[in-house]
């Protein structure tokens, strides 16, 4: 029972603090709404798997290169129904590329397992938790995003709203490139 507690405060704490899942399903809850913005949810709390070294610099160009489309994007009518969400398979795929995902399984899977017990059934129970954990963590930044909609009717809001995101998406991977570069100079 201990050991489950500390995988449920060590989940809940790591998929509710900011990275990019959920600076973008804020995003998208203020762009979209809450129904639209579903499978997109759905796609980050079902589409958490392992780590790998070259996934982390594909996610971390992919990030940077979000951030910028983040910072250039004109702002529009909140109203608008041209663009749509994040499917829920681009979701799921981009749970491959996004460091702090990888971060949070390694660490979870580290501080959690012992090699004197059945590996298998150890990281099952972390599966399960982080599953259980995601939706009501993802969930809580789906629906600030639906809330800031309200505040950023205004384009000069909207512009200042999205070059923050993109910082704070550039912001997310700082720890992930400098464990990176740290892990080729030593």
């Amino acid at each position: 029972m201990e050991l489950l507690l500390a995988i449920f405060v060590f989940a809940s704490s790591t998929s509710i603090t900011p990275g990019p899942n959920n600076i973008m399903i804020m995003a998208s809850g203020m762009n979209f709404g809450t129904r639209k913005s579903l499978p997109h949810y759905l796609g980050i709390c079902i589409g958490f798997p392992l780590i790998h070294e070259i996934i982390k610099i594909v996610g971390i160009v992919y990030l940077v290169y979000l951030s910028w489309l983040i910072a250039n994007s004109a702002p529009k009518s909140l109203d608008s129904t041209e663009t749509q969400p994040i499917s829920f398979w681009q979701a799921v795929l981009f749970q491959w590329v996004n460091p702090k995902a990888w971060i949070m399984a390694t660490g979870a899977v580290a501080a959690y397992t012992s090699a004197a017990s059945d590996i298998y059934s150890q990281v099952l129970l972390i599966a399960l938790v982080f599953f259980a954990v995601s939706f009501p963590c993802i969930g809580s930044w789906l629906f600030f995003g639906v809330w800031l909609k309200k505040l950023l009717k205004d384009s000069s809001n909207q512009r200042v709203f999205n070059i923050c995101m993109a910082l704070l998406l550039v912001m997310s991977i700082i720890p992930v490139t400098y464990d990176l570069i740290r892990g080729y100079v030593t």
